[in-house]
């Protein structure tokens, strides 16, 4: 599944027709007889007359680079980046939120005896887990891996389970995010202290 980028490729398509009607077009009156636009025809002076160490030679080279390789992350990066595809089912493709993975899994270790801070950050590719207390992160590594399968992901992450110590004293809830790669943003929310009772509850 790609995003389709429609104000993009729209936005792209729209400068190419304007840009090349217009050149089509004067080239045509020129054929048959009619003088060269001034526009086009100072557009050649000034690059005939320009030095590639000119100001506005630079400036435009550099805008024309930055737009070029925004083009091409379009065009090659994945779209819909916040989401992961599930298996097809009867012909219908779906997807799911990543911080919508990252909330059933703490669910699920929420239910686990012994963990008192849990971490989770769900990528595209890895999904990795960082947990503090008395567990075993290979006990929590089998019980999160048996959630994920039940989701029916089309390319389930690699499942990373680490044990984390944070500062001595220190008192938080743990944080489930989905950050997007590349840019930056993260999405999640928070394991609230009732899941921390709830996983107190499962030790007794």
């Amino acid at each position: 599944m790609r995003s389709g980028r429609a104000a993009a490729a729209a936005l792209v398509a729209t400068g190419v027709l304007v840009v090349a009607g217009a050149l089509l077009y004067d080239a045509v009156a020129v054929r048959v007889g009619q003088p060269a636009r001034r526009w086009r025809a100072q557009i050649a002076d000034e690059l005939a007359t320009r030095h590639l160490d000119d100001l506005w030679v630079l400036v435009g080279a550099g805008v024309s680079a930055l737009v070029g390789g925004w083009l091409l992350w379009l065009a090659f990066a994945p779209g819909l980046r916040r989401w992961l595809v599930l298996r097809p089912y009867g012909g219908t493709a779906a997807a799911i939120d990543r911080a919508g993975i990252g909330h059933l899994l703490a669910d699920r270790a929420a239910g686990l005896g012994g963990i008192e801070h849990l971490r989770i950050k769900v990528g595209r590719r890895r999904l990795r887990v960082s947990v503090s207390g008395p567990v075993d992160p290979a006990g929590v590594q089998r019980q999160l891996r048996e959630e994920l399968a039940r989701v029916g992901l089309a390319q389930p992450p690699r499942l990373d389970v680490r044990s984390w110590r944070g500062p001595a004293g220190e008192v938080a809830s743990g944080v489930v995010a989905g950050g997007a790669v590349g840019g930056g943003a993260v999405a999640g929310g928070v394991v609230t202290e009732g899941a921390r009772e709830r996983a107190g509850e499962g030790e007794g």
